[in-house]
């Protein structure tokens, strides 16, 4: 039978083989991808497609409301309730491994790390906005995206694999009760999501051509912090 005792050692264990290295390169490119203001435009893309492809008003902002709640209910609440509750220390701050893992540039982040609101917040926000834009190669990057940030924190030290396991279950969890909660919210004010069939636009109305623009974000932000990491080596 497997024990809780069994499941954290093999948690650690994990850490240990994927947490951080002797590439600066590469420690660099972590940092600049695991910091929030690094997705900013990615962020203010999503606003743009949502007021791009939105007319009324209203659904604008039960949408833009819909995100702010995914981020309250899958980080904000991890960060106030959860993590004091559990009190799991960091891998960085764990009297056990603090000594074993890889700290990059020093950063150990706060006391306590279950579960990973990086990885919930950043799942919550991927799901939702797939549900609601419909095109198949968003919701790819979007979930990718999730999960590089979630494996950023592993190589940082600063959560266990575990905490991102969970954090990004909840986030999945979060980002379908809000776009229900969304749905439900249009059909009680009267506001309904059209069903399109056009080689322009999504299913739920998005054009294309703007969905190419927050993937044309997205993949120049990554490619800003590979070049960012290259200053490293000079």
């Amino acid at each position: 039978m497997i024990s809780l005792e069994s499941i954290i050692e093999f948690d650690q264990q994990l850490l240990l083989a994927w947490c951080g290295s002797d590439n600066l390169w590469l420690d660099s490119f972590v940092r600049t991808l695991t910091t929030a203001v690094t997705w900013i435009p990615l962020y203010l893309s999503l606003i743009i497609l949502i007021g791009k492809n939105n007319d009324n008003l209203r659904q604008i902002l039960f949408i833009i409301l819909g995100a702010g709640l995914c981020v309250l209910l899958a980080g904000t609440v991890n960060d106030e309730l959860v993590k004091p509750w559990v009190a799991r220390p960091r891998p960085a701050q764990d009297p056990e491994l603090y000594l074993l893992v890889d700290i990059v540039d020093g950063k150990r982040a706060g006391a306590y790390g279950f579960f990973s609101s990086h990885a919930a917040n950043t799942m919550a926000i991927a799901i939702y906005f797939s549900l609601i834009v419909r095109h198949r190669l968003m919701a790819f990057a979007m979930v990718a995206w999730s999960l590089v940030n979630g494996w950023t924190r592993i190589y940082l030290s600063v959560h266990y694999p575990g905490d991102v396991l969970v954090g990004t279950l909840w986030g999945i969890i979060v980002g379908c009760l809000v776009y229900v909660l969304y749905r439900i919210v249009l059909e009680r004010t009267g506001l309904r999501v059209g069903r399109f069939v056009s080689s322009q636009y999504t299913s739920t109305g998005y054009a294309h051509v703007d969905v190419d623009i927050v993937l044309f974000v997205l993949v120049a932000t990554v490619i800003y912090a590979a070049l960012r990491a290259c200053f490293v080596l000079f």
